[in-house]
């Protein structure tokens, strides 16, 4: 028996950090670089930059995403993610407000993204980054799905208040 085919490549080993020491890693080197690319080049072209490409990054992942199922419509969008994963259970804090065939709503009251943007002082870029682009997603997804949402965690509130509605 080969031994190369029955070990785990070390890039795919366990890392053993914390989901705080993850979070850290990746974005305490990042944020700085991001805030940094804002003074360059001016505060409001970098954000309207950044919401344009994120956007358009997410619309792509969510059609991606449709085209991996056997279908788009809304119980597909929301069965995608029923099954949180063990990384989602421990980055987001969320109850579940309404499940019908028309509508789903979610409650977010903890998120270590808003967490670790609010730290650094970079919110804004945070919520265009990350929370933004969930209208993207679910549009990408299929344009029948809309949400709406009048708070985020990112942005100062108590809560995020993630509400998908079906329109077909």
């Amino acid at each position: 028996m080969d031994i190369e085919t029955t070990v785990e490549h070390k890039f795919l080993a366990g890392s053993n950090m914390t989901f705080q020491e993850v979070f850290d890693f990746a974005y305490k080197k990042l944020i700085p670089v991001l805030q940094g690319l804002a003074k360059e080049l001016g505060e409001d072209h970098f954000l309207e930059a950044l919401k344009k490409v994120a956007f358009e990054c997410a619309l792509k992942a969510g059609q991606d995403k449709a085209r991996q199922l056997p279908r788009n419509d809304f119980a597909a969008f929301i069965g995608s993610g029923e099954e949180r994963s063990h990384f989602s259970k421990h980055v987001l804090t969320l109850e579940i407000v309404e499940d019908t065939p028309q509508a789903f709503e979610l409650k977010v009251t903890e998120c270590l993204w808003a967490k670790t943007f609010r730290e650094m002082g970079a919110a804004d870029i945070g919520y265009l980054l990350l929370c933004h682009t969930d209208y993207a997603d679910c549009q990408g997804f299929n344009p029948k799905i809309t949400l709406t949402r009048s708070k985020t965690l990112m942005q100062g509130d108590d809560c995020c208040n993630h509400r998908f509605v079906w329109e077909g």
